[in-house]
């Protein structure tokens, strides 16, 4: 089953074109109980919310009953204010948490020959398949994964099924994906279809989930203002649906500049970005962007710590953000077993990091100087730093200052991948 539905305006598909996609999925099924899958609160503007909430009221309404068990990975569980916000009138005792270190099965692995092949030598270790136990429970006879398809640092461009193995996975597959992409070079990924990391999730996907009842509904969006665009909806059990998500976001979310930006102002709306874990996003989709010796402003008001748990903002604030080849240097000491033992958090450090190409400064509120220069990165004070650049005033692209100084300013980089087109092209 594959649907496609394309907005014929750059205002995008309304809900009601939306809902009426949904009704058509669900043509001809009756299942008795469903299990949906939507992306945590960080992928607000996925609008996923809508999508998942319209799901769950079809299904309700045909006597279905309905589990909810957004795709958290290692982020912290969606409270119910954040709920309410984004999937409206769900019970929120329907939310079901997922702890990717402990609420999975195991279902196989994707073997060190395969993962040497595609990686071109770079890593020669096999990758534990596991996942949520739930994704297994025979008596879900329809599980829908809801999520947007838009570039990222791990796997070139999120979602369909590492929806499945990252957003519901175990310990082992985040860790080592994230790894295979920090190794394999983000730079060689992002905003592309086929990467490594995308074919172990297919692998997985082909060999231990063929038999479960999986849909995928994926969402090509934009944010401007606030305001979501969805330009694409693509609904369906097969890799095709991915694919052609895939070409409308390369052609959605990928903005080229025409040379390297020398100084890029980021904002981080503080109720999506509370942690460099996630606000990092602005490092990684704009490094291909910014120019040698550039600088890049982090507005991040809401930032308060570095990881999603304790664990990861502890490795954190061990190591910093220190560089690929110092990040690796620690890695591959003994003496490190945490890092070791925590592979996504190296891999965050690897990507997190600028190797010392352009400035990375963090604006912030709630959190001191010292932990923010003690993780490698420049400090200034919010306040301060938005009575210059204040996000209000800024428009997307390109601003000149009163006194001739040239920015980029980025209000959402959750939402695209930047590109100097020089650099891209050699």
């Amino acid at each position: 089953m594959e649907l496609f539905y394309r907005a014929n305006t750059e205002a995008g598909l309304d809900r009601a074109q939306i809902r009426a996609a949904l009704v058509e999925s669900l043509a001809g099924r009756a299942p008795k109980k469903a299990l949906l899958l939507p992306p945590d609160y960080t992928r607000y503007h996925s609008n996923a919310g809508y999508i998942t909430n319209t799901y769950y009221h079809l299904l309700t309404d045909m006597g279905c009953e309905v589990d909810v068990l957004p795709a958290l990975g290692t982020h912290v569980p969606v409270t119910e204010a954040e709920a309410a916000d984004m999937f409206g009138d769900i019970p929120f005792e329907k939310f079901i948490p997922h702890n990717w270190r402990t609420d999975v099965v195991h279902l196989g692995e994707v073997p060190a020959s395969f993962l040497t092949e595609i990686t071109e030598g770079l890593w020669n270790d096999p990758v534990s398949v596991e996942i949520n136990r739930r994704v297994m429970d025979p008596s879900y006879d329809l599980i829908l994964s809801v999520g947007q398809v838009v570039p990222h640092e791990v796997i070139g461009m999120a979602n369909h099924a590492k929806n499945l193995f990252v957003g519901v996975g175990g310990s082992d597959m985040i860790n080592k994906s994230h790894m295979v992409g920090a190794v394999y070079g983000m730079e060689r990924m992002m905003g592309r279809d086929f990467t490594p990391v995308r074919r172990v999730f297919d692998y997985a996907l082909e060999h231990f989930l063929a038999g479960r009842p999986i849909v995928f509904a994926l969402t090509v969006t934009t944010a401007p203002g606030g305001n979501i665009h969805t330009h694409g909806l693509f609904i369906g059990d097969t890799r095709k649906v991915l694919e052609e998500a895939i070409a409308l976001a390369q052609q959605k979310n990928i903005d080229f500049v025409e040379k390297g930006i020398k100084k890029c102002v980021v904002y981080l709306d503080p109720k999506e970005f509370r942690t460099t874990w996630l606000g990092n996003k602005s490092v990684y989709r704009t490094r291909m962007a910014i120019a040698d010796g550039g600088e890049l402003i982090v507005l991040a008001p809401g930032v308060e710590r570095f990881g999603e748990d304790p664990q990861i903002d502890k490795l954190i604030r061990k190591y910093g953000y220190c560089g690929r080849l110092k990040v690796l240097e620690l890695f591959n000491d003994p003496k490190n077993q945490d890092l070791r033992d925590n592979m996504g958090a190296a891999a965050h450090l690897i990507h997190g990091s600028s190797d010392g190409r352009f400035q990375i400064t963090y604006a912030v509120k709630n959190i001191t100087r010292e932990e923010i220069e003690g993780v490698h990165f420049g400090w200034a004070d919010y306040d301060e730093m938005v009575k210059r650049y204040n996000p209000e005033q800024l428009t997307y692209g390109y601003n000149t200052l009163p006194d001739g100084e040239e920015i980029y300013f980025i209000p959402n980089p959750a939402l695209g991948l930047w590109i100097d087109r020089s650099r891209f092209e050699d």
